[in-house]
C-alpha cells in the first residue's frame, strides 16, 4: 500500500459530512474570466496536471500543444489538444528533451510554453523564444528535492515531521525506528517512499534502494489530515494560492476526492517560501494538519499540481499562471470557497483497487462515479470531464474494464503513469553539468 503519514476520513463519514455541510459543485468555474486565445505548448501529456491544464486551457479557447515522449498520453483523449508532438523523454535524454521544446518554440508561434511537470528544470534558465514563468534553476532544484526542500523548511522555521538525512543506503540503517517514512530526495507520485511499520518493512525497502547514491530522508510518522496547497508568483510575490484536503487517496498518492479549504497560515507561509526562493511560476506544497492546527510540510512541488479543484472553487490559477508568464501585472486572486468537493473517476476505481477492493466494489464505484450518488452527489469530475468532452471517458472506461477482468491489475495500471516524463537523479546531474557557475 502506498505510504503515507496521516489518517483519512472513510468515504462513509465524508458523504455524512459533506450532507451537512451542504458541499459545493464546480458552479464557481462559470465566473472566471475569459482571456485572449493563446497558442499554449504543455511540455507533457502524461500527467494528471497536464490532462487537468489541457480542459481549462480549452474551455478558455487557447490552442492546446503538447510535448511527449509518448505516442499515447492521458491528455491526448481531449477534444481541446490541436497538435501532438514526440520529444525525447526527459528522463532518459534530458537534453535532447531541451533541444527539442527549443527548437519548436523557435520556429515561431507558441505564445507560452507551460512546464505543467518535471520539464521546467530543464528550461530554467534558458532564453526561449516564448513566454515562460519559471525561478532561477538553482531554486528550482531547491524545491524539487525533497532534502533542499527540508533545509528550506529548517532555514524559515517552518514545521516538518522530524527529519534525518543522510547520504547513501549504508547509513539509513542506524536510523531506522518504528514507525517512519524514508523517502529519497528525488521522486514523483509517492516513487521513492516507504512507509517502515516494523521489521518486516526493511528489507524490501532496502532492495528497493540497492544502489541508489542520493540522499535519503528519515522523517517521524505524523498523524493528521493530508492537506495540499498550489501557489502562482511574480518574482517572489504570491499573487493567487488555493488549498484542498484529501478525503480519498488513489493511485500514486494521488487524490481520488478533495475538498476546497481555507488556510490563512498556510497561505502565509507558502508566501515566505516564495520569498526566500525569489519564486516565478507556481509552486505546490503537501502538508499533515495535525489535531493542534500546525501546518508540517512533507513534500513540495516546482508546479501547478492539478489546478481544476481551484478553478472549481473560484481561482483562476492557471490563468494567472499565464499572466505572469507574459510578464503582465497582474493584481492578487482573492481567497476561493471552500467545502468545493471535485473527483478523479480513474484515482477513485484505481484507489478501490489498491485497497484491496473486489470486482463488486469497482462495480459499486462506477455506477456511483456514473449516477453521481453516494459520495459523489455533490462533486465534480476534474480529471475526465467526459460530458462536455466525450473522447475523455475512454482512460476511465478502459480502467474500469481492465480492474473488473482483474482488480489485481490496478498497480501496474498506476504505475504506468511513473514514466519518461520524470526527472531521476542521473537526468538532473546532466542539466546540472550544463549550468554556467
Amino acid at each position: 500500500m502506498l505510504a503515507r503519514h496521516h489518517v483519512r476520513l472513510s468515504l462513509r463519514q465524508f458523504t455524512r459530512r459533506q450532507g451537512a455541510a451542504g458541499a459545493r459543485s464546480c458552479r464557481y468555474m462559470s465566473q472566471l474570466p475569459q482571456s485572449q486565445s493563446l497558442r499554449v505548448l504543455l511540455t507533457d501529456g502524461s500527467s494528471t496536471s497536464a490532462r487537468e491544464a489541457v480542459t481549462l486551457l480549452g474551455r478558455a479557447g487557447h490552442r492546446v500543444e503538447i510535448c511527449d515522449p509518448g505516442r499515447v498520453g492521458l491528455a491526448r483523449f481531449s477534444r481541446h489538444v490541436a497538435r501532438w508532438h514526440r520529444c525525447p523523454g526527459l528522463r532518459d535524454d534530458p537534453l535532447g528533451f531541451r533541444r527539442f521544446v527549443m527548437d519548436l518554440v523557435a520556429q515561431g508561434g507558441v505564445d507560452v510554453a507551460l512546464p505543467i511537470h518535471d520539464q521546467g528544470l530543464a528550461l530554467a534558465g534558458l532564453d526561449l523564444r516564448a513566454a515562460i514563468a519559471l525561478p532561477s534553476f538553482a531554486s528550482y532544484r531547491t524545491a524539487h528535492s525533497k532534502a533542499g526542500f527540508s533545509h528550506l523548511l529548517d532555514a524559515l522555521n517552518l514545521a516538518q515531521p522530524a527529519t534525518r538525512i543522510v547520504s547513501n543506503p549504508y547509513d539509513l540503517r542506524a536510523m531506522i525506528h518504528y514507525p517512519c517514512v524514508v523517502k529519497t530526495a528525488i521522486g514523483t507520485a509517492s516513487r521513492g517512499v516507504w512507509q517502515v511499520r516494523g521489521g518486516g518493512d526493511v528489507a524490501p525497502m532496502f532492495a528497493a534502494l540497492d544502489g541508489h547514491g542520493g540522499e535519503i530522508l528519515v522523517q517521524d510518522r505524523l498523524e493528521g489530515a493530508l492537506e495540499k496547497a498550489q501557489a502562482v508568483f511574480a518574482h517572489g510575490e504570491l499573487l493567487g494560492f488555493h488549498a484542498y484536503r484529501q478525503i480519498s487517496e488513489g493511485a500514486g498518492g494521488g487524490d481520488a476526492i478533495k475538498v476546497s479549504v481555507t488556510r490563512p497560515k498556510v497561505r502565509d507561509q507558502t508566501a515566505l517560501m516564495g520569498q526566500e526562493l525569489n519564486w516565478h511560476g507556481a509552486l505546490s506544497v503537501d502538508y499533515i494538519l495535525p489535531p493542534d492546527g500546525v501546518p508540517h510540510y512533507i513534500d513540495c512541488n516546482p508546479r501547478l499540481v492539478e489546478p481544476m479543484s481551484a478553478a472549481c472553487a473560484g481561482v483562476d490559477l492557471l490563468g494567472l499562471l499565464l499572466k505572469v508568464s507574459l510578464d503582465e501585472k497582474p493584481a492578487a486572486l482573492a481567497a476561493g470557497h471552500d467545502q468545493v468537493v471535485t473527483h478523479q473517476a480513474m484515482q477513485v476505481l484505481l484507489g478501490c483497487g489498491l485497497r484491496g477492493g473486489t470486482r463488486r466494489d469497482i462495480l459499486r464505484s462506477g455506477l456511483q462515479l456514473l449516477r453521481r450518488t453516494g459520495p459523489f452527489t455533490e462533486s465534480t469530475e476534474e480529471l475526465t470531464p467526459w460530458r462536455d468532452d466525450i473522447v475523455s471517458a475512454i482512460p476511465p472506461a478502459i480502467t474500469a474494464l481492465a480492474l473488473l477482468a482483474s482488480p489485481r491489475l490496478a498497480g501496474p495500471l498506476a504505475r504506468r503513469g511513473w514514466g519518461a516524463h520524470l526527472l531521476n537523479e542521473a537526468s538532473i546531474a546532466l542539466l546540472a553539468g550544463t549550468e554556467k557557475v
